[in-house]
């Protein structure tokens, strides 16, 4: 027997100290179910809203209030509703003009889906000449166990101004990731980097 459509909500907040009210009401008032998960938006695990993503099924729709409540990046979030559409699952941003359900709806999901398209492009020709003005340089790229600490406050710097992940950044510097994420931590720098390291004031 068909079960019916659902709409289900996902609300994520840095800590459970911050207040998540604005968006569980907003949530609550369209959604049949809702997640809540207390984390930070660029952390690599997200239990809560990789369970409600297995759980939805076609014909459901998947519900945010705004993007950097949810995503990493406006990429993720694009990739993540080619995902669902793949499975015939509908993506919705309340505070954005973008429900896949519906034909305008998808004419913005398009253009924003080509927008990433072309940024991922974009991201992997600048890692490509990165490497290539470093040969040209003379660096000597490969994966060294140790980089400087102006280089690694210099990398912390751009990766928190331009939010680029940590793989690019690191393969720029021909290190590998891991490496990339141990030296901030033997600076003590935070890492994930914080996505508004002032502090949110709103969940």
């Amino acid at each position: 027997m068909p079960t019916s459509p659902r709409r289900i909500g996902y609300v994520r907040t840095s800590t459970e100290k911050q207040r998540v009210d604005r968006q569980v009401m907003q949530l609550e008032e369209t959604c049949d179910q809702l997640g809540i998960e207390y984390l930070s938006a660029v952390a690599r695990e997200r239990p809560v809203f990789d369970a409600l993503l297995r759980e939805l099924r076609p014909g459901d729709t998947f519900v945010v209030v705004d993007i950097d409540r949810a995503f990493r990046s406006a990429i993720d979030a694009i990739l993540t509703a080619e995902q669902l559409d793949r499975r015939g699952i509908h993506f919705e941003i309340l505070t954005f003009p973008m429900n896949t359900g519906t034909d305008e709806g998808a004419f913005v999901y398009g253009i924003l889906a080509l927008a990433a398209q072309l940024e991922r492009k974009i991201i992997r020709r600048r890692t490509k000449e990165g490497l290539a003005a470093a040969r040209r340089r003379g660096v000597r790229l490969g994966r060294p166990s140790h980089l400087d600490t102006a280089t690694v406050r210099d990398a912390y710097t751009w990766m928190a101004e331009t939010g680029l992940p940590c793989r690019y950044v690191a393969a720029l510097l021909g290190v590998s990731r891991l490496t990339l994420q141990r030296s901030f931590h033997r600076l003590r720098l935070t890492y994930p980097i914080p996505s508004n390291p002032k502090g949110e004031t709103d969940a």
